[in-house]
């Protein structure tokens, strides 16, 4: 019993510091929007991931059955445009407000795993499902039934990262986590350097999120870039240390201080502090969140 409380306890100080690290990570990638695209900031993100886990490989070789290119293709592709929405919010809202957005996942990850792979779902998680609607309704705080870029953006990067997790589920059975990794980093790397090119033929404003001019970096951006990059592989790490030391709904429920660590830096680099509905939002998806982990 001793030992079960000692690996808890641990587990949720590796998720605490995964979670400050993440708010970090994603202050680093908003002091980058200032001098570059968030396409770009993508880029330099995944380009870091890819040269670390390419490093694992030299030392260690896949071990894998393989056999389902397209759905791996799939999950790299949902995660990466996942991803260029979230750090184009982080450029262009408050930061809190763009982790809150990103932390929406496994609301409808929950909901993709009982619509695609047949899981069942309580009433508690059809409830945090509810609960997490609301809040995004109180986040977005819409016009009628307009809203605005950044909230289609935000829900989105939760949306897009949710089927990216959904096919992850499915992908464990035939490859190894470091190839479903690098699927998501590759396309990652590879897709912003596309993008760039068609940028200089493609000028649609509704599109500027995918769209942006390669600017080499200079001087103190440098910094930002290896600081994004350091934080985000270190956060992941210790994710992962959370994971396997103590109870994935614990240390899942955790995981949700990574918005109050991203408000918190949002103010020190000048974000405005949120409003009484947005506040009530981020804690109704907090909620959601783990009722919907726990009615799984």
């Amino acid at each position: 019993m001793k030992q079960t409380f000692t690996n808890l306890d641990t587990g949720i100080k590796y998720m605490l510091l995964s979670s400050l690290l993440f708010g970090v990570m994603g202050a680093f990638a908003k002091l980058c929007s200032e001098h570059m695209s968030s396409l770009e900031v993508v880029f330099f993100r995944n380009l870091f991931g890819v040269v670390l886990v390419g490093m694992t490989l030299m030392r260690s070789p896949l071990v894998q059955q393989g056999g389902r290119p397209l759905l791996l293709f799939f999950r790299g592709f949902m995660g990466f445009i996942a991803l260029l929405a979230f750090f184009y919010n982080i450029a262009h809202i408050p930061l809190g407000d763009a982790m809150t957005f990103s932390k929406t996942a496994p609301i409808f990850t929950a909901l993709f795993a009982y619509m695609l792979l047949n899981e069942q779902l309580s009433p508690l998680g059809w409830l945090g499902i509810c609960i997490g609607f609301i809040g995004i309704v109180f986040i977005t705080q819409p016009t009628g039934l307009s809203f605005s870029k950044t909230d289609i953006l935000g829900i989105f990067s939760g949306v897009g990262a949710a089927l990216a997790y959904t096919s992850v589920r499915e992908l464990r059975s035939y490859y190894d986590t470091r190839a479903i990794v690098l699927s998501f980093m590759v396309v990652g790397t590879l897709g912003p350097l596309v993008l760039l090119l068609l940028s200089e033929f493609l000028h649609v404003n509704a599109l500027d999120f995918m769209l942006g001019e390669f600017v080499m970096p200079e001087g103190v951006v440098w910094l930002y870039i290896v600081g994004m990059g350091i934080f985000a592989t270190l956060a992941q790490y210790y994710m992962t240390r959370a994971y396997g030391v103590s109870k994935a709904g614990i240390v899942g429920a955790v995981s949700y201080s990574s918005i109050v660590f991203s408000v918190i830096l949002g103010l020190m680099l000048g974000d405005a502090l949120p409003d009484v509905l947005t506040s009530c939002g981020i804690v109704l998806i907090i909620i959601a969140g783990i009722m919907a982990a726990k009615g799984k």
